[in-house]
Formats: structure tokens, sequence, C-alpha cells
């Protein structure tokens, strides 16, 4: 009997070597009655910290400590057997250094008289495929110039709002004016330059509820959801504002815009006549300077 308890530890060690040196973290944890880890791999020193492995097994629910407050959740339906095991677990998971590390996890649970009573799986650490595809979301989404939304993101949420939620809402339109006259007698540096104080100027005075895009070489967007007429008007003002400050404090150029905007109750089949109706005030607004000019 020795003997063959021998020949199975001899045969089950390199097994238990690759399982210990994996680079992910493998576990089995009981929950029933009570969260105790029957086995949870080394590795998870290296992911999360020194002395992880030990504190985690003297208190198992450490975990609900430090995943993140918006997969707490999650974390909770996994172990008590209300979520779908068959597809990976998504979460967030607090380092000692106090930094949300994100995690595959694949669970299996296991079952006895038709309850959960433990759950085994694999966290694998996708932390870099996820700030990877956050980068790539970025690029794709915003404008390379003035990192603002780009056309492509606004079109997607004017799509959105037009056949899929319905919400009170206003388009903004802002042109700059002479960005010719700044590229033909100071250079398209200059002209950049222009572009992209103006994309910080129109952030600047833009809130969570609003994006703001460059949809057009010096023409830029402003979409204002869950909004009314005087949210609107506030945020021409702190537009206007905001454009005086710079204009006093910069002697090199002046930012100049025309402005136009429309608003409705109601998104749904409302947002190309938005657009339109915003498009017109604004070249209304600018034939009316260019009037003023002539006069003078």
């Amino acid at each position: 009997m020795r003997k063959k308890l021998q020949q199975q530890i001899n045969h089950l060690s390199p097994m238990i070597q690759v399982v210990e040196n994996a680079k992910d973290i493998l576990y089995y944890c009981d929950t029933k009655p009570k969260l105790k880890y029957r086995y949870l791999s080394p590795v998870i020193d290296n992911i999360l910290g020194p002395n992880s492995l030990k504190e985690h097994l003297n208190y198992p629910d450490k975990v609900y400590e430090i995943v993140h407050p918006d997969d707490y959740e999650t974390l909770l339906k996994k172990t008590t057997g209300q979520i779908d095991y068959s597809k990976p677990i998504i979460l967030r998971l607090k380092n000692t250094q106090g930094q949300y590390i994100w995690f595959e996890e694949y669970a299996t649970p296991v079952y006895e008289n038709g309850e959960v009573v433990a759950v085994q799986g694999i966290y694998r650490n996708i932390n870099e495929k996820v700030e990877l595809q956050k980068k790539l979301e970025y690029k794709v989404s915003h404008d390379t110039l003035t990192n603002i939304f780009n056309r492509e993101y606004f079109e997607s949420k004017f799509e959105y709002y037009d056949k899929e939620s319905n919400s009170s809402i206003a388009i903004v339109i802002c042109d700059l004016d002479e960005l010719k006259f700044i590229n033909d007698h100071f250079g398209h540096k200059m002209g950049d330059t222009l572009i992209k104080e103006t994309a910080n100027l129109l952030y600047r005075s833009s809130s969570k509820n609003e994006i703001v895009a460059r949809i057009g070489g010096d023409e830029f967007v402003i979409m204002l959801v869950d909004t009314d007429l005087s949210k609107v008007e506030v945020f021409l003002t702190n537009v206007q504002s905001e454009i005086d400050a710079f204009n006093n404090g910069n002697p090199s150029f002046y930012i100049k815009m025309s402005k136009g905007y429309a608003y409705s109750s109601s998104s749904l089949s409302k947002m190309k006549q938005l657009f339109i109706e915003a498009d017109n005030r604004m070249y209304e607004e600018k034939r009316n300077k260019k009037k003023e000019r002539v006069l003078v």
C-alpha cells in the first residue's frame, strides 16, 4: 500500500508542479455552509500581492472586500449559483497596492442534492487585454487632432437616439469663422492650434450628459441629452464666456465662432430635422456676421 501510494505521489508530482507554476489562479472553494478554500494556487501572491494566499485561505470572505463595487453582484451570483457558468465571468479585484485588475474567470459549480455547494475555477489576468481594448475603442471613437469624439461616434449616438432611445435632446452646431484667414496668413499649424483650442473650450463648457464631437475640419457638434431649453442656454452662455476669456488672454489669435441650436422634448425620428434646423441657424448667424462686416 505504501509503495502504491508513493507511485501515485510520483505520478501526480509533475502535475502539481504545473498547477503551482501556472500563471492563472486556480481554486476550489466550498460555498456551503460557508466559504472555505480547499485549494488556492500560490500564484495569487504574484498577481494580487505578497501574503494574499495566506490571507485568503484564512479569511475566504476577503474576496468580497477586494472586488470592484460594480462587480460585487456578479461575484455574489457566482457563489450562490445564480449565474450562467457556461460563459466567462469578467470582474475586477483589487491588489495589495489598491489597484484594480481585470480578470476573466471560468467557473464550474459543484452540486449536491441540486444545490451549489462549491465552485472551482480559473482566474486569468486580462488587464493588458482590457487596457489595449480601451485604447483601441478610444482611437475608434475619438478625433486624432483634438481628442474629443469624432464624426463616427457622433453618428452612432445620432442613430441611437433617432431610432432606439427616446429623450429630450438638443443639438448645437459650431463653426469657426475665418479659419481660412488663419491658415493663409499664419500657416496650417496655427490653424490646427486654433481647432484644438476650440475643442478644449467646448469640452470645458460641457457636462457628462453632453457629447462634444468634431465632425468636419472646423465644424463641431454638441449633443445635449436629457436636457431642456434652459440648460441649452446655460451651455451657450458658458461657451461664450470661455471664448471671451480665451480671446482676452491670447493676443496671437482669436476664436471666432458661429453657433446654431435646435431642441426637442422627443428624439425619436426627430434627429435629422434637429440637425438641419441647428445647421441653418448656425449659417444664418455666420451670414449676419458677414453683413455686419460689410456695413462696417
